[in-house]
């Protein structure tokens, strides 16, 4: 008899992880793909398809679920809707093209509450109930689980910490308005501080031997580690604004921990440290040492299990 599998496919505002997982969270095949390499949402949906079929040929398995997780992507709907940082535009009813395509029914969330449920199926947060993940890529992205589930509020749509406005008239975002938080805390945000400051700034950095088009938080990162002073700066800001909208946003659900994943999570001490320096210094006396800030354990690959973890459970219905 087949292993039976559900697919996990995780989508970012970059690239897209695409696996096969098993009823014990294992990872039998995954590959990645760019997000932007397609145009449209058809043609996604059929290289996609494509993936799976190739993964399911190989691993000799049955797929029997499909789980996605993508930027604002609406869990009651199936649909992702005004998604920021994404190719395609307006509401596209992603579950509903991907059940057509491959005749499998599909069940869709916001990437970020995927990571949320990765991380309480399978990592640190198993035995919490009450946590946030913050995603740190293109976008900021954020999961809430309150009371052991995740929270989607009345329309899918809780939990927006990236659009939280943290600077009246502040950089624009992709959303339309101004000052947003993942326009200063992502690692597109962090692009966006160095490209400013380097424009305006006599300040000495090794960032400065490359193209301003060709600074990325890859090497702001990797300069901070060196201890170029101007990375380190630059760290510093952004995990002022990271820590402002966290404090602020445990007087609302109160949790016991904060999970930071994603590519400018990497940096890891690097960022987390005046984090929680400035986390300490901004939050409600009545949650002083009550709330851990934290970097994930989980691989990369904890949105793709997050987001099967939703196959599953539409599979067994």
């Amino acid at each position: 008899m087949k292993t039976e599998v559900v697919a996990g496919i995780d989508i970012g505002g970059t690239n897209t992880r695409i696996g096969l997982v098993d009823k014990n969270g294992v990872i039998l095949f995954s590959e990645n793909t760019s997000t932007h390499a397609y145009d449209t949402p058809e043609k996604f949906v059929k290289d996609a398809a494509r993936i799976l079929r190739e993964g399911v040929e190989k691993t000799g398995t049955s797929l029997i679920g499909i789980g996605v997780g993508a930027p604002s992507a609406n869990y009651y709907s199936g649909s992702i809707e005004f998604a920021p940082n994404m190719p395609w535009k307006g509401i596209v009813p992603l579950a509903e093209l991907i059940s057509k395509e491959m005749q499998i029914n599909c069940k869709l969330t916001n990437d970020a509450k995927a990571a949320a449920l990765g991380e309480l199926l399978f990592g640190d947060a198993k035995f919490l109930r009450d946590f946030v993940v913050i995603t740190l890529g293109t976008g900021l992205g954020s999961g809430f689980v309150v009371n052991g589930e995740v929270m989607y509020g009345h329309d899918g749509f809780a939990g927006e910490l990236g659009h939280v406005i943290i600077e009246h008239n502040g950089r624009l975002c992709g959303c339309g308005r101004k000052g947003c938080l993942e326009t200063y805390v992502s690692a597109t945000g962090i692009v966006n501080t160095a490209k400013e400051w380097l424009e305006f700034e006599g300040e000495k950095s090794e960032l400065k031997n490359v193209s301003i088009d060709q600074v990325t938080g890859r090497l702001i990162t990797e300069a901070a580690r060196r201890g170029d002073l101007f990375a380190l700066r630059l760290m510093d800001f952004t995990a002022e604004k990271l820590a402002f909208a966290l404090a602020n946003m445990v007087a609302v659900t109160s949790p016991s921990h904060i999970f930071l994943y994603g590519g400018l999570a990497k940096a890891g001490d690097l960022l987390l440290n005046p984090a929680k320096k400035y986390f300490d210094e901004y939050i409600l006396r009545n949650y002083k040492g009550k709330v851990e800030l934290k970097l994930s354990g989980l691989p990369d690959n904890v949105a793709v299990l997050g987001a099967a973890a939703l196959g599953w459970e539409e599979a067994k219905r």
